[in-house]
């Protein structure tokens, strides 16, 4: 009774995004290379014909979305748990009683397992035979890669789909699809978005429907009515709901090992603006700098003619890599151009991509264009890379 009570409540003052739950594909917006007419898992979820999957994405890219989606349309039973706050004990209870159910009325089990990355080897093993016998059937929601974060032996028995960061025009259709709708959106509250506030969100959501349906709620939510009881949500109020782009990396994951790979061709491709940016996203995601500037040291000597590197670049970046544990990143910007105005880090990275393997000898302007939109850093903040890093 109280489990129904909470979950009527949270549908009508729960979290926008969760109440914007689509409950069929009809509703469900992006991932249109799985889930479009015809494609694998629409054919699986229309049919009713599930096996074990796995969602591979990004958060808010609809890997819970499409589990709640095969719960609201399968005729099997469905039980879903969190890999953070559960345990060996959860699992051996949901198996029991999927043992039970199967047993007295022939129904499968449906098991969603969220954050499933976070079960250790020795909970993962635990649901192995239920999954090899077909006591359950497993949906796993990652935003890990599962081919190093999960059991090889589960993924080999599961159809892994990875899910995309959705596209500006899908988090646009949300949005508006959002103010729109009375029953479940923003619609009692006749709000209005202008075009710059709506690219905003679109903009610095980068592809997480959770991270723009929070904004808009939060705007629509904190914003007064006018005179004659319209409710706008302009640029200014956007911008104060949200202000900063999340940056999607972390020191141990996927994203660490693409970042630093595209850092480091960066490099050897002599392209200053494109190194300052992936440097910028490694340490705005907490990379520590020694780890970074092993990486440039490695690069420059590794590179030039015949791989022998150029004694004058490796010369230069090993002391730089030494002083950069000294004096860290500056705070001033020194002006200027080439490598003044930067701190030992931005320093040596900039003179090993330019002078350690064949680069073009040209000067980085600094100005972290092109890494600024990535954490949301605006106008006359994009003064230079040292003052943010």
């Amino acid at each position: 009774m109280f489990d129904l009570n909470r979950e009527s409540e949270l549908k009508k003052d729960g979290p926008l995004a969760m109440r914007m739950r689509p409950r069929n594909l009809e509703e469900f917006f992006g991932q249109q290379h799985i889930v479009a007419e015809g494609r694998l898992l629409a054919r699986m979820i229309k049919a009713d014909r599930l096996s074990s999957m796995i969602f591979f994405g990004p958060p808010g890219s609809g890997k819970t979305t499409l589990a709640k989606i095969i719960a609201n349309t399968t005729k099997a039973y469905f039980d879903q748990i969190n890999a953070v706050t559960s345990g060996v004990a959860d699992i051996r209870r949901v198996v029991e009683e999927a043992k039970d159910r199967l047993g007295m009325t022939g129904d499968k089990t449906v098991l969603f397992i969220d954050e499933i990355h976070r079960f250790n080897k020795l909970q993962q093993d635990a649901l192995l035979p239920h999954v090899e016998d077909g006591t359950l059937i497993l949906i796993g929601a990652t935003t890990e890669n599962p081919y190093y974060e999960v059991n090889s032996a589960l993924v080999s028995r599961s159809t892994v789909f990875k899910l995309e960061s959705l596209t500006n025009e899908d988090i646009r259709g949300i949005i508006r699809s959002c103010l729109s709708d009375r029953e479940k959106g923003l619609g009692a509250y006749g709000a209005r978005i202008t075009e710059e506030a709506l690219e905003h969100l679109v903009n610095i959501s980068d592809g997480d429907a959770r991270t723009a349906l929070n904004a808009l709620e939060l705007a629509v939510l904190t914003t007064e009515k006018n005179e004659d009881g319209s409710l706008l949500v302009d640029l200014k109020i956007a911008e104060d709901c949200i202000q900063k782009r999340a940056v999607n990396y972390d020191k141990v994951g996927e994203n660490h090992y693409d970042t630093i790979s595209a850092f480091i061709k960066s490099m050897r491709g002599s392209d200053a603006d494109a190194a300052l940016h992936y440097l910028a996203k490694m340490l705005y995601g907490g990379e520590k700098p020694d780890f970074i500037a092993r990486r440039i040291v490695i690069c420059a000597a590794g590179c030039g003619d015949g791989g022998s590197g150029r004694t004058a670049s490796c010369g230069i970046c090993r002391p730089c890599r030494r002083d950069d544990r000294y004096a860290g990143g500056t705070d001033h910007s020194g002006g200027g151009s080439g490598l003044r105005g930067h701190g030992p880090e931005e320093q040596f990275r900039i003179y090993g991509d330019q002078y350690g393997h064949g680069g073009r000898g040209e000067p980085a302007d600094g100005t972290g264009a092109s890494v600024a939109p990535e954490c949301g850093i605006q106008g006359s903040e994009r003064v230079g890379l040292w003052r943010w890093l």
